[in-house]
């Protein structure tokens, strides 16, 4: 007869789920964590890539499986919604989270992002279209090299991410992930806002110049690395850093700017 840990062992996901739910079973919690780690190194796999080498990936991984913890005790597996779906995001989540805890970005260097992003959005509303980097340093009074010096230091320095464009670094920001309505309780209004953003982040990213937009769809849709789009583009790997940085600081620009509609 087979013991207890060789039965629990066996147990299918569904079954898991509804030992720990309703039956309150740690060990049943414990063996969902487990066979979905994979979520928590594959996230932070990819973070710590776009990150400084004083970053460890222990730290990112510690951080990730707290948004695991938290994803496996908020999901409510009667709804039919796929877990690693609703886990992406809270397991994402806590890595920023924790990151900015730790606030070593410094803040010169946030503020010249900032700077860089607002000239990017006052040029473009101005133009009519996409600021090249000669404009973009001309309106700052800096030189070409000195800009593309700056998008380089900020794509190795910050979590650069489509959460940024609704500026996350704001203390009283919101991310997309923050945006998404409780399914327990729908607000009518929450959901016009959310389909709002939506559709504004939707229109920035079709005024970005098409390498930019490619870029952004490779990376965040097709899951591609740095090295891998590079590669496809017979750019270094620095070189699509910096136009994925520039392309998030013209998103940011466009999100905080007047809705053009």
């Amino acid at each position: 007869m087979p013991n207890t840990s060789e039965a629990h062992a066996t147990r299918s996901l569904e079954q898991l789920w509804l030992d720990y739910k309703h039956r309150g079973d740690l060990a049943a919690r414990d063996e969902l964590v487990q066979r979905h780690l994979h979520l928590v190194k594959y996230i932070a796999g990819r973070l710590v890539m776009h990150l400084p080498s004083s970053v460890e990936l222990d730290d990112l991984l510690s951080y990730g499986v707290f948004g695991l913890l938290d994803a496996i005790d908020k999901f409510d597996y009667r709804r039919g919604i796929k877990f690693e779906t609703y886990a992406y995001t809270r397991i994402k989540g806590a890595i920023l989270d924790g990151l900015r805890s730790v606030d070593w970005v410094p803040q010169s260097l946030r503020k010249r992002g900032r700077a860089i992003s607002a000239a990017y959005g006052a040029l473009e509303r101005r133009l009519g279209r996409p600021a090249t980097d000669a404009e973009v340093a001309e309106e700052l009074g800096i030189s070409v090299e000195e800009l593309q010096d700056v998008l380089t230091r900020l794509s190795q320095a910050t979590v650069l991410s489509l959460d940024d464009v609704l500026g996350a670094e704001e203390d009283d920001a919101m991310e997309l992930r923050d945006l998404v309505p409780d399914p327990h309780s729908p607000d009518p209004l929450e959901h016009s806002v959310f389909q709002d953003l939506r559709q504004r982040l939707a229109a920035a990213l079709d005024r970005l110049p098409e390498r930019e937009r490619q870029i952004i769809a490779l990376y965040y849709y097709e899951g591609l690395t740095v090295k891998e789009i590079g590669e496809l583009f017979n750019l270094s790997a620095s070189r699509i850093s910096q136009l994925h940085a520039r392309a998030i600081l013209r998103l940011r620009a466009a999100m905080a700017g007047p809705d053009p509609s």
